[in-house]
């Protein structure tokens, strides 16, 4: 045997030893391997939603407790039961008896004026006077056209006179007489429509002197020498206001509406004339309840002759009235004023606001007396802010809080 048939036979006797010796690898079934991806999905979507959940957790926590410390502070009493009463007061609108802008009827410059504010004219009064030069040549040529038709009727009158006589012998035609007759019916209908203009121009012309249309005092003066005055009513040129009787106007609660009566005599006061009184006359009210505000519109009538009173100032109108039910003792400070009148916050659900409105008897500047407007119960705020809206969200301090608040 060569060397090289050993070295053969060797080697192949090794290399069969070998894979002999090799573990063998059994190959990792399809769903084995699907349920191992399943797991770890499903791990890692649990995961993320416990991530999810605590985050969304931590964010309503955090809301809660920034709206915990957003909402005001307030201190809220349940009010203390007043008397009953037979009078109560409202605030009252006056105004003049009769109010009216004075406007141009005709266009041109202002020459003249006569009064200024202040001052009290009677009606008839010359106020203002306005140059009108355009308008002045209009009714000159209107005139000229009246003269030119008037002219045309008589000579079509006179033609149409000849005609009619000559038709009854037969000297002219039928259809010629016809003919002038009409032309001299136009012409008499064009004489009255170039009548009619002159009137008109001359009633724009009389309209270059502003009058005073009723007694009263002028309250703004718009105009001044050599402004161009436009007609119509976008420039006023005066107000004029009559002030010898005022009205006064004030929105009554509907439970009293059934106990007003015309002719009553109501007290009237105002902040510029302290201690005294003026009398009115309730002398007319709307006959129907606003359903928004649930009121009785009532207007009362006051003698001015003196000039006192001015119109846009405010009045408190005092009426007499039957008891009608408890009222309410709350500190003056808790008192809203807003636009739409007096409110006073409550406190509802245990920690929402709620806006009422009421109406106020006796005021002694320390406290005042609701006549109408909370019930016995109700949870009123004492001293409450400023920004304080419906519906907002309150933190109601309780008697430790408070006691802290005092001893600060």
């Amino acid at each position: 045997m060569t060397d090289e048939s050993k070295t053969s036979t060797h080697e192949s006797s090794q290399g069969g030893h070998d894979h002999e010796a090799a573990p063998e690898q059994k190959p990792i079934s399809g769903s084995k391997a699907v349920v191992g991806i399943v797991i770890v999905l499903v791990v890692a979507l649990v995961l993320a939603g416990l991530g999810l959940a605590n985050r969304k957790s931590a964010n309503t926590v955090l809301a809660q407790r920034t709206n915990e410390l957003a909402a005001p502070s307030v201190i809220a009493l349940v009010p203390k039961q007043g008397a009953p009463v037979d009078s109560f007061v409202l605030p009252g609108n006056v105004t003049a008896y009769t109010d009216s802008p004075i406007f141009a009827r005709t266009s041109g410059y202002l020459t003249k004026w006569y009064f200024d504010i202040g001052a009290r004219v009677s009606k008839g009064a010359l106020l203002a006077d306005i140059a009108t030069p355009e308008l002045d040549q209009q009714l000159s040529q209107a005139e000229s056209d009246l003269v030119t038709s008037e002219a045309n009727a008589n000579n079509a009158r006179i033609q149409a006179a000849r005609y009619t006589d000559l038709v009854k012998t037969d000297a002219v035609s039928q259809q010629d007489t016809d003919t002038f007759v009409n032309q001299a019916a136009a012409t008499a209908s064009a004489v009255k429509s170039a009548q009619a203009n002159v009137q008109r121009i001359k009633e724009l012309q009389s309209f270059e002197k502003v009058y005073a249309p009723f007694d009263g005092v002028v309250t703004a003066r718009n105009i001044d020498t050599g402004q161009l005055i436009t007609q119509g009513s976008t420039s006023e040129l005066f107000h004029l206001q009559a002030i010898q009787t005022l009205r006064v106007y004030a929105n009554l609660p509907q439970i009293y509406s059934a106990n007003v009566k015309r002719g009553t005599k109501v007290d009237l006061t105002f902040a510029e004339y302290a201690g005294k009184t003026f009398q009115g006359t309730l002398v007319r009210t709307s006959d129907a309840i606003d359903p928004v505000s649930r009121t009785l519109v009532v207007e009362i009538d006051v003698d001015n002759r003196g000039g006192e009173l001015l119109p846009g100032s405010l009045a408190q109108v005092h009426f007499k009235t039957p008891a009608a039910g408890p009222t309410f003792i709350v500190p003056a400070s808790a008192l809203i004023f807003r636009r739409e009148g007096l409110r006073l916050g409550l406190v509802v659900d245990g920690d929402t606001s709620h806006l009422v409105p009421v109406i106020i008897g006796e005021d002694d500047g320390a406290n005042v007396q609701i006549v109408s407007g909370i019930n016995s119960g109700d949870k009123v705020i004492q001293d409450p802010p400023d920004s304080l809206i419906e519906g907002e969200k309150v933190h109601v301090q309780g008697p430790a809080e408070q006691a802290n608040a005092g001893g600060k």
